[in-house]
């Protein structure tokens, strides 16, 4: 009969569970990392939701704030204080945006009420037309009755006057985000040394000259985008000023400023929303003058592209077409109207800071002669 000791060694005996393989420390460490990192993105991400509308108002600040400091600095070289100076660009501004709204806003609402009142004599040409080319029993004076004695005129005005209710409330809200923006814009333009100088405090030397010179590029960058705007938002102005004061369009001015401002400062969308007022002016006032309207900007539009554009960026902001155009858009997936804004101030400044710092190479030109003569017999 064998003993205890000998059954205790015997080798075919069964362990425990939790004796027959441990778990590496390792494999511990990695789980627990993992779950970490899956409750840290996961909060991470949450945040970062619900912080959007907060993030987007910093980086219109930030984009602000490199447009005006151009500014500030030089009114700071007069002598004036950068907290002063901020105020006074926030006045100018001010003044230019109040009274290009008032000029727009008058326009839009005369016209409304000219075609209100000439509402009728409209209805009678279109009679006159159905009646010679279509029939000649077609009345359509009982619409007009209906339009002008029934209410179809007021419902129009009341509707109208509604709209501008509520985009009076959108206003509101625009507003105090306005303010949100300047106030940080107001900080990081008057205290923008004092900041430059907290950053760098967290650097090593070395890192601090290229926080500095990525700084002052985007600085450089985003005050040559506004100015080059700035200049095509004047031609386009003059041009179509013009152009509309000798096709009789009414209020030309307030027009040609509308189509100036907007076709340069909003991307993508812009010419499109430039032209749309100016049209629809024309047609409420004389339908041929809205294809003279929509002719000139096409006309223009094609001229700035090939002709002015390319003169005036290449002087301020140094960007690829193929590269403005591909920032446009993914600004415009990631953050909207603003992305697209604040796209080619930052395409143009990551390209300046790249083309800066990357190792160039000479080209083998004989490489690239064999490789076309290759295509060529290909």
């Amino acid at each position: 009969m064998a003993s205890d000791d000998e059954i205790t060694a015997d080798p075919t005996q069964e362990l425990p569970w939790y004796e027959v393989k441990k778990v590496p420390i390792w494999l511990m460490k990695a789980i627990t990392l993992f779950w970490v990192g899956w409750v840290v993105v996961y909060l991470g991400t949450g945040a970062l939701r619900s912080l959007r509308s907060l993030l987007i108002v910093l980086l219109i600040s930030l984009f602000l704030s490199f447009a005006i400091e151009p500014a500030v600095n030089r009114m700071e070289r007069w002598g004036i204080r950068r907290g002063l100076g901020v105020w006074f660009v926030y006045l100018g501004i001010i003044v230019g945006l109040t009274a290009f709204s008032a000029a727009i806003g008058t326009a839009l609402a005369t016209q409304i009420e000219s075609f209100i009142d000439e509402a009728p004599g409209y209805v009678e040409q279109v009679e006159g037309w159905l009646q010679d080319n279509v029939d000649e029993d077609i009345d359509l004076q009982e619409f007009s009755d209906e339009f002008v004695e029934g209410g179809g005129a007021a419902d129009l005005a009341n509707r109208f006057a509604d709209d501008v209710v509520n985009l009076g409330q959108t206003v509101l809200n625009v507003v105090f985000q306005t303010f949100t923006v300047l106030l940080f814009v107001f900080y990081l333009v008057a205290e923008g040394p004092k900041a430059r100088r907290v950053v760098c405090s967290f650097l090593d030397q070395s890192r601090q000259r290229t926080v500095l010179a990525v700084w002052d590029l985007a600085i450089e960058k985003t005050g040559g985008y506004i100015y080059s705007r700035a200049v095509l938002a004047f031609l386009s102005a003059l041009a179509h000023w013009i152009a509309f004061e000798l096709a009789g369009v009414p209020f030309p001015v307030p027009l040609a400023l509308w189509v100036g401002v907007m076709s340069q400062f909003i991307p993508v969308v812009g010419t499109y929303i430039a032209g749309a007022l100016p049209a629809l002016v024309a047609v409420l006032d004389d339908p041929k003058q809205a294809i003279v309207v929509v002719i000139v900007i096409v006309a223009y539009q094609q001229v700035e592209n090939y002709v002015f554009a390319p003169r005036v960026t290449a002087q301020t902001m140094e960007i690829h077409v193929a590269v403005a155009f591909g920032a446009v858009l993914a600004g415009a997936a990631l953050l909207g109207v603003v992305g697209a804004l604040l796209a080619l101030p930052f395409a143009a400044t990551a390209q300046a800071f790249i083309a800066g710092y990357r190792q160039h190479h000479d080209v083998e030109e004989d490489a690239l002669n064999e490789s076309a003569h290759r295509r060529g017999r290909g």
